[in-house]
């Protein structure tokens, strides 16, 4: 498996968010375009103002290539998991090296019992992550998510300190 660190989103990383934003499949996850190094550095900067979240830069061969988060921490010590990674570094495990370490960080050092995620059933790369990173399939969400006016149905994955 390839070797990834996690580390703190950086001012000089707003290069690779807006490459990774290019991309159209990318394009939807963000709450707004992401076309300038402005927007760029307020997507990073959003997830430091959040006591319920932490995103982390992954690193891959001293290059940004991804993102993992956990969101959405609540009083029971459930957090929700995401993850991309950049078009170029696809395919090569860096989303599964980054959620297990995401994982293990959150479990030891937030204290998290349970991890949720979930992705479309037409994204099967993204099921294999899940899968690969030791999240378990749990069931199907119909209808949940909407783009462009589709909705998709979406598989929630869960994950627990005790697995």
């Amino acid at each position: 498996m390839i070797d990834v660190e996690l580390r703190a989103w950086r001012p000089d990383d707003a290069h690779a968010v807006l490459d990774a934003f290019r991309s159209p499949d990318m394009a939807q996850q963000a709450a707004r375009p992401i076309e300038t190094p402005e927007a760029a550095l307020e997507w990073m900067g959003v997830w430091g103002f959040r006591d319920d979240a932490q995103a982390f830069a992954v690193v891959a061969g001293g290059q940004v290539v991804g993102n993992v988060a956990v969101s959405n921490i609540d009083a029971h010590g459930n957090g929700w998991v995401s993850y991309w990674t950049s078009p170029h570094a696809r395919g090569r495990g860096v989303a599964v090296a980054a959620a297990r370490k995401l994982a293990d960080w959150a479990f030891r050092e937030r204290g998290l019992f349970r991890l949720e995620l979930g992705h479309r059933l037409n994204n099967p790369a993204s099921c294999a992550v899940a899968t690969r990173a030791g999240f378990l399939p749990e069931g199907i969400e119909r209808a949940k998510l909407c783009y462009e006016g589709v909705r998709y149905d979406v598989e929630r994955h869960a994950r627990l300190a005790t697995d």
